[in-house]
């Protein structure tokens, strides 16, 4: 299972309905509004690269969303 944070920008006061969709996907484990550069983060979950690539390319599509950014857990030798 690999496990990935996905920052997105949404357009002006588009935040909320973004989040509630984002809420619909089953790969989603957590997804939360926030201040900052970014507008909603989503913690996400995929059986594998392939997966997660599919999934966030979805989120891209979601109308509202300006642009998305990934950040993939990594595992350090020993973990």
């Amino acid at each position: 299972m690999i496990s990935a944070c996905v920052l997105i920008r949404t357009e002006r006061g588009k935040f909320a309905e973004v989040t509630e969709r984002l809420k619909q996907f089953k790969e989603v484990k957590n997804v939360f509004a926030v201040l900052g550069r970014y507008d909603v983060v989503a913690d996400l979950e995929a059986a594998d690269f392939e997966a997660l690539g599919n999934v966030v390319l979805r989120m891209g599509r979601i109308a509202g969303v300006v642009f998305t950014e990934t950040l993939v857990e990594v595992q350090a030798k020993g973990d």
